[in-house]
């Protein structure tokens, strides 16, 4: 297995907003990528320069961001010749690592409107490295920049930042400082391409959380009535937790629970509503240790969504 660290460039509608293309906000220009053995070994790399077709004008932040000017783009690939040779380069074994969620998003997305997905199959195990960093070194929850984790580790900065090849490369050398134990606790799950089916829902148990990722629903209140979707299950020992305090939302797309598991004590648990680009919904829920603290934390939470009702219904008489 290799790993294939990868970064994109993308330009977007130079004209605003209201005449960009709606299923591809993002077209990439630009792909870079180094290859790693298992080992995390230097193998290999990729560049490509894409020409734009969809958005030929570079926008504004584009040019500020990117240093691409606008000759060399015109002499770039077309994404599909680019998409195939890329893939055909990192191989079937591979597993991606980017800085952040984005990047693969973004190239699924393209892939989608030109009708490659199939060449690509999710859900996607990725190794997000900017979470890595962020576990290592930090907490849990801090998301840096790409040059901040380059300066905590002291590395060397001799290429320009936001360029597809040199940030891949930045990204390669603190995905090689990271614990390989670290990596392979807290891999990460794109879902772009979501489960549609039951068979295909995913349940994953990490260190001192648990995630699930739901079929899809015609709607959230679907969703919300499903008996996995509710379920919770201590994610230390997988035993049934009760429930203290029934999942509860405080906007439309947030849902929150307590319960507690009899060898554990308090868990939390956070289900998000996704929707995909076809209008469907799907559910992504964690389950968390959590203290007494942070239950009554939650508990507040609701509290105050329910002052908040009964003003409102008061105000309505």
């Amino acid at each position: 297995m290799n790993y294939i660290v990868f970064d994109l460039e993308w330009n977007q509608c130079p004209y605003g907003k209201n005449r960009e293309v709606k299923t591809l906000p993002f077209e990439i220009i630009e792909i870079g990528a180094i290859k790693l053995n298992k080992d995390r070994e230097y193998v290999d790399r990729f560049h490509k320069i894409i020409k734009p077709v969809v958005y030929p004008k570079l926008h504004f932040r584009t040019k500020e961001i990117v240093h691409l000017d606008q000759d060399a783009l015109e002499k770039g690939a077309l994404f599909p010749d680019a998409l195939r040779e890329f893939l055909s380069w990192a191989g079937p074994e591979s597993q991606f690592c980017t800085w952040g969620t984005i990047d693969l998003v973004e190239l699924q997305r393209n892939m989608k409107y030109y009708g490659l997905l199939s060449l690509l199959k999710g859900p996607l195990h990725y190794n997000d490295v900017q979470k890595l960093f962020a576990v290592s070194y930090e907490d849990m929850r801090s998301r840096r920049s790409l040059e901040y984790g380059i300066d905590f580790l002291k590395l060397e900065k001799d290429l320009d930042f936001h360029r597809a090849l040199s940030d891949a490369w930045y990204t390669a050398e603190i995905f090689q400082k990271i614990d390989m134990d670290v990596v392979l606790a807290y891999d990460s799950i794109d879902v772009y391409q979501n489960p549609k089916t039951k068979k295909e829902e995913i349940h994953a148990v990490y260190n001192g959380y648990s995630k699930f990722i739901s079929r899809e629903f015609n709607t959230k209140e679907e969703a919300m009535a499903d008996r996995e979707v509710l379920a919770t299950h201590c994610c230390l020992c997988g035993k049934s937790a009760r429930k203290k305090l029934r999942w509860f939302s405080v906007n439309s797309k947030n849902y929150y629970c307590i319960a507690i598991c009899p060898v554990h004590g308090y868990i939390k648990g956070k289900a998000r509503m996704k929707r995909t680009d076809e209008g469907k919904v799907y559910v992504v829920k964690t389950i968390k240790v959590s203290s007494e603290m942070e239950a009554e934390e939650i508990r507040g939470k609701k509290d105050e969504l329910r002052e908040k009702r009964r003003k409102k219904r008061h105000e309505m008489t």
